[in-house]
């Protein structure tokens, strides 16, 4: 199958190196200490964050940090096949792992010990890229709870089909079975946090792909921090600053 026309352009008129329009609103659950939703394209998921708050099992309190949790789901509804998903299925309890990692390398857990910060994240409609559009929608939920964090933590995926790297995948593409690379990075300390590649590359296209996901990430950076900002100033307008 052709995946990019003669002409290059992908089967939904992008061009290869170019991401689906992206959408976010911080706020969206009102009992969550901080939430937020994020689409990427036809991609939407929410996260609410709930903490810090007192550890609810004591065996699992840690004197010197926070202790983070992370619960992935997908709604039966988000993708086209209405399969029953049972609640802990494999997949969902490695991006579980994924995201609560990533995350974990962002925030301060160190200034709040002996206490717990949930995560929880649900794809509302999956169409590729859920990973990356979930650890966004999570940066954006943890500043709205206003949890200290190094930085902020972006992520973007990128694939490698018909000889052509191609940015932000979407379902079609993702599932074509061609070699595609999850990257997570902090872009104010220029540092990776996440990197799942699925099939094997030659070193040269590799560099070439996760740089083009690393693009990506920034890409994801510069507009949640103005997504950020817009709510700041919503918020001072609301007092009367």
């Amino acid at each position: 199958m052709e995946y990019v026309s003669p002409e290059g352009l992908r089967l939904d008129g992008r061009r290869p190196t170019e991401m689906r329009q992206l959408r976010a609103e911080v706020g969206v659950v009102a009992k969550a200490d901080g939430s937020a939703s994020f689409e990427m394209g036809n991609t939407k998921v929410i996260a609410a964050i709930y903490g810090p708050r007192e550890v609810q099992n004591k065996g699992q309190q840690m004197n010197d940090q926070a202790l983070v949790r992370c619960e992935y789901s997908m709604a039966n509804f988000s993708t086209g096949d209405r399969m029953r998903k049972p609640k802990g299925d494999r997949r969902s309890t490695e991006i579980s792992l994924v995201i609560r990692q990533t995350m974990e390398a962002c925030i301060l857990t160190h200034l709040m010990p002996r206490s717990q910060i949930d995560i929880f994240v649900q794809v509302l409609q999956a169409d590729g890229g859920t990973r990356s559009a979930c650890i966004n929608a999570a940066t954006l939920a943890l500043a709205d709870a206003g949890i200290p964090m190094r930085d902020l933590v972006t992520s973007c995926s990128s694939g490698y089909l018909n000889s052509t790297p191609l940015l932000d995948l979407n379902y079609v593409e993702d599932s074509a079975g061609g070699p595609d690379v999850t990257v997570g990075i902090l872009p104010k300390l220029d540092k990776v946090t996440l990197l799942q590649m699925d099939a094997k590359l030659p070193i040269d296209i590799f560099e070439n792909v996760m740089q083009l996901a690393i693009e990506g990430c920034k890409a994801v950076a510069n507009y949640i921090r103005e997504i950020l900002l817009e709510n700041t100033k919503n918020l001072e307008f609301r007092r009367g600053v």
